[in-house]
């Protein structure tokens, strides 16, 4: 049997789903493939395996399509693999997610000599900015901030999960509105028309089923999630819950862009703010509320508007380690 060298293997496995790219050198693809959530803490460790076998394994197949190889023909040797994955926030996460990743590699016959298991969020801002200043903010399904400075010191705010955090991610807007629609049901809160757009997503008709579906086997974490984008139908058509829902959004994210920021001493310095994930790309008041306060907090901040998924901020962190190794070997 041969094998098969490829420089790069770049993973970003987010709450919502997994891209997987191999890649050469230079930076070219040659090969792709997607998969579901990878965040062990929602779907369990098994599951997250299962995902990330088969996202890998449908980017070999188009790996292999591309060299005009079978399938099987060989072994996949890796020079340098970066895993960028949710739910790696402790030393105990560390401890689960690698053995994940050893498990992963070990059943598709992967040998990786290179290997980089990250944050998603933290290989992202590493990748994003090249050691740079920068603070990066994402909210998807959900949130986190993360910060580096001149000195090289890192910073995260957020990111402790859909239980106990999220604020300003998808999930969050979308539980902030169940929690409107129910409350103005009950008559302890303002009236809202929130329920004209999430009842039919849903299948449903009333609060008392909206009641009934949180609490069923149907209900997940991305489902939810996917109710943020109904809240901005809502706040398009006027609704004021739904206003105050993305407006209490981006106040939430700038509460932990402050937090960075103040730990990472940017208030008065250059630095980039990338800003990314489903709700900032897609939900304009929040961003516009998170802009807006930041440039009052730190007025040097440049915006990068560059509207890149996580995996080329992972595939960066990746190719700069393969530019610095090419680099040694010639002197």
């Amino acid at each position: 049997m041969g094998k098969l060298i490829i420089p790069l293997l770049a993973i970003d496995g987010g709450g919502t789903k997994c891209l997987v790219v191999f890649m050469d050198a230079m930076g070219n693809t040659l090969g792709q493939g997607k998969a579901g959530s990878c965040n062990y803490q929602g779907i369990g460790r098994d599951a997250v395996v299962l995902e990330l076998i088969s996202g890998i394994q449908e980017a070999i197949v188009d790996l292999r399509k591309g060299a005009g190889a079978s399938v099987n023909d060989s072994e996949i040797e890796i020079e340098c693999a970066v895993f960028g994955l949710a739910g790696l926030d402790t030393a105990y996460d560390r401890q689960i997610i690698m053995g994940m990743v050893q498990e992963v590699l070990k059943h598709l016959h992967i040998q990786v000599k290179h290997l980089v298991v990250e944050n998603d969020g933290f290989a992202a801002l590493l990748g994003a900015t090249a050691g740079q200043p920068g603070i990066l903010v994402i909210a998807g399904t959900g949130s986190i901030v993360f910060g580096i400075n001149e000195r090289g010191e890192t910073s995260r705010a957020g990111g402790w999960g859909h239980r106990v955090g999220d604020e300003g991610s998808g999930y969050w807007i979308g539980k902030q509105a169940v929690k409107a629609i129910l409350k103005a049901h009950d008559g302890r809160g303002e009236a809202t028309r929130l329920g004209e757009w999430i009842f039919p997503h849903l299948g449903m008709s009333d609060a008392e089923d909206l009641f009934n579906w949180v609490y069923s086997s149907d209900y997940s974490v991305e489902k939810l999630g996917e109710l943020s984008r109904l809240v901005s139908l809502a706040s398009s058509a006027g609704d004021q819950e739904a206003v105050n829902i993305l407006t209490d959004a981006g106040h939430e994210l700038f509460l932990g862009v402050r937090a960075v920021i103040k730990q990472l001493q940017l208030m008065d310095k250059p630095f980039t703010m990338i800003l990314q994930g489903g709700v900032l790309q897609n939900e304009n008041l929040v961003g516009d509320i998170l802009i807006h306060k930041l440039k009052e907090f730190a007025p040097l901040a440049q915006l990068d508007t560059a509207k890149k998924d996580p995996i080329y901020g992972v595939m960066a962190m990746g190719l700069s380690y393969l530019k610095s190794t090419f680099h040694q070997s010639e002197t």
